[in-house]
């Protein structure tokens, strides 16, 4: 896993909400996705921070199916917020899929005790991949305890992504602030290493 040492560098981050309107897409959706929010909002490629989050769907054979209200949710630095409403009214073509986006709302990132990532990528085994998780903590100077959950490996036609499923929990409102702004790992523009509210875990040691 990459360094965290230079996160204070890292910018006020916000999250920009799209109504999303689509059938379904295919299981490998994320590459396209990021493809096609990079054509309409071409300056993204070069914020280091910036990601996608990962689509809230339902595995169906090999596809992916889009519930009625899935959203689309760019993160993206706060002086940005403005520049991504573009993305409003337009088409994503995802494969044979077409993805309409519709209005947008900003969120700000809120302090969450319990946060959760559904996947840090990581090429390595669970050993190296929890060795690595501490140090990144460590450089974020984020003290708190955390699950490491199960590996995903999603294969695309020209690239594969891999990871593991992460929950922190018991962080301060800095610390959780620090994380969501930061993140874990690399691949944000996937969907990886992006941490969103999770319910709180309570009586683990």
């Amino acid at each position: 896993m990459a360094s965290a040492k230079g996160w204070r560098e890292a910018p006020e981050m916000t999250d920009v909400v799209f109504e999303l309107k689509g059938h379904s897409v295919a299981v490998d959706y994320m590459f396209a996705l990021w493809s096609e929010v990079a054509r309409i909002l071409p300056w993204i490629e070069a914020e280091k921070y910036a990601g996608i989050h990962p689509l809230k769907v339902a595995a169906s054979g090999l596809e992916m199916l889009l519930p009625r209200r899935t959203k689309l949710v760019l993160r993206v630095p706060q002086a940005r917020a403005a520049q991504a409403t573009g993305l409003s009214g337009q088409a994503l073509r995802i494969g044979s899929s077409v993805l309409h986006v519709g209005a947008a709302t900003e969120r700000p990132l809120q302090a969450y005790p319990t946060l959760h990532a559904h996947v840090v990528a990581s090429e390595c085994t669970e050993q190296v991949f929890i060795a690595g998780v501490t140090c990144q903590l460590d450089e974020l100077n984020v003290s708190c305890k955390w699950l490491c959950g199960k590996r995903h490996v999603i294969e695309g036609t020209e690239r594969t992504l891999a990871g593991y499923s992460l929950v922190l929990h018991d962080l301060k409102p800095e610390e959780s602030l620090r994380v969501q702004r930061y993140g874990l790992g690399g691949e944000r523009r996937f969907g990886c290493g992006i941490f969103v509210p999770y319910k709180t875990i309570t009586g683990l040691g």
